[in-house]
Order: structure tokens, then C-alpha cells, then sequence
């Protein structure tokens, strides 16, 4: 597997004043929130951040959130946000936050998911898991890089597809509850990596995998099953 990605430890370490330029409904249950980070030292595809908000009374709740945004954005970072039932965080952006209200972030931080855009990326997300595989998608698109990108990307059903609207022809969605009229319902099967194992490209695919712990488990392990190697699977999970 190829090497993990420097952080640039100044970067992580310092808090930056962001400000909420916009907010775009994605799902009924899910916004992106973009956001001007002044000296922002970029990011790689695959990379969060920390987010910090302070109340009034000086209590603080952080979280960690990966970065939707292609890193050729300049100077702007976009987070795309689940509304978790009592959620702290996700419950304040998605209820009272406003573009102009300012958000402490620090990074990015974590180099082992990330993408540069070097090799072929085979990606498997579900639900919000789709987040950090869309900063590859987009970066794979504003470089026009030649290198073979692909994602599986599976939601319960259509309403509950992030980015649809964004999606091309490197997109296949899976969905597990309902689907479009003609299209299968079922979870991520041996028969949708099947096509693109079988005949690899040059040099073999860098799998990155981003879900719940069972989606995360059900991937990998047909991963391996088609035959990708299992140093050559990277794997982000939450819940």
C-alpha cells in the first residue's frame, strides 16, 4: 500500500475563524455547509478537519468531519452534515446556524484515507459515508485526471442519495429499500465489484471504504472475496 500522507502539523494544530457562506439541502436529512477559512493551507481528498463551536456561556462541543470539498477550491471548504437526532453539532447547523455565523476549525488532519489522485480509486460508501469519497470524485474531475475512478455508493433509497444531482457515468448507486422503477433493491453484492476486479486496471485499484461499522465489514469483505488485495483497502467508519 502506498505510504500514508504527511499532515502538515502546524496546520492541524491551529483553530481558524471560519465563516458559513451557504447552506444547500442535499436530502431531506442532510446539508452541505460551505464555509471561508481564511489561511486555510489546503487538503488532500480523503481528509477531515475539527470543528469547534463555543456557546455563550463558554461550553464548547467539537467534532470530527471529513471534507466534502475538492482541495481546488481556494480558500473555502465544504462539509455536508447528517441531522443526528440530538445532535449537538449537526443540531445547531442544521437548525439555527445562518451564513455569516462564524465556526472554529483546525486541520485538515489524518493522511491514511486520503487521495492524491496518483492511482486508480475504487470507492464503496454508504449513507454519509459518501462525504470523503465525493472530495475525490470532484478533484478527479476539476484536474481532469486520467487515472480510473469509480464509486459504489448506496443509500436506502433515492430521496436518501447525497450529491445525486452531482453523480456521472464513474457512479453506480446501490439502493437497499427502494428504487427508481427498473432498478434492482438489495445491498452492495459480489455482482457490482465483479466487473471491475476482474479486469483491474494497470497497476490495480487503491479501494477506499466509508460507512457504518456493518458497511464498512459487509465492503471489505467482498473486497477481498473479488480478489483486492487486503493492504490495498482502506477503510473509514463511523457509528
Amino acid at each position: 500500500m502506498p505510504g500514508r500522507i504527511e499532515v502538515n502539523g502546524e496546520a492541524a494544530g491551529t483553530w481558524r475563524t471560519a465563516t458559513l457562506t451557504e447552506i444547500r439541502r442535499e436530502t431531506p436529512r442532510a446539508s452541505t455547509f460551505r464555509l471561508a477559512v481564511p489561511g486555510w493551507a489546503g487538503h488532500v481528498p480523503g481528509q477531515h478537519l475539527m470543528l469547534r463551536l463555543t456557546a455563550e456561556d463558554g461550553y464548547r462541543a467539537q467534532r470530527h468531519y471529513s471534507l466534502a470539498s475538492a482541495p481546488d477550491d481556494s480558500g473555502h471548504i465544504e462539509l455536508t452534515l447528517d441531522h443526528v437526532p440530538d445532535g449537538e453539532v449537526s443540531g445547531w447547523f442544521h437548525t439555527v446556524a445562518r451564513p455569516g455565523d462564524e465556526i472554529e476549525v483546525r486541520g485538515p488532519l489524518s493522511g491514511f484515507f486520503a487521495w492524491p489522485g496518483d492511482r486508480p480509486a475504487l470507492l464503496l460508501g454508504a449513507g454519509s459515508g459518501v462525504v470523503p469519497l465525493m472530495s475525490m470524485v470532484r478533484h478527479h474531475r476539476a484536474r481532469g485526471l486520467r487515472v480510473p475512478l469509480r464509486l459504489l455508493v448506496s443509500a436506502r433509497g433515492p430521496e436518501e442519495l447525497i450529491y445525486a444531482r452531482e453523480f456521472g457515468v464513474e457512479t453506480t448507486p446501490v439502493f437497499t429499500r427502494t428504487a427508481p422503477a427498473g432498478s434492482p433493491v438489495g445491498r452492495l453484492a459480489s455482482a457490482h465489484l465483479a466487473p471491475l476486479l476482474s479486469e483491474p486496471p494497470a497497476g490495480g485499484w487503491e479501494a477506499y471504504v466509508c460507512g457504518s461499522n456493518s458497511f464498512a465489514e459487509h465492503a471489505s469483505r467482498l473486497l477481498v472475496a473479488a480478489g483486492q488485495p487486503v493492504d490495498r483497502i482502506r477503510i473509514e467508519r463511523f457509528g
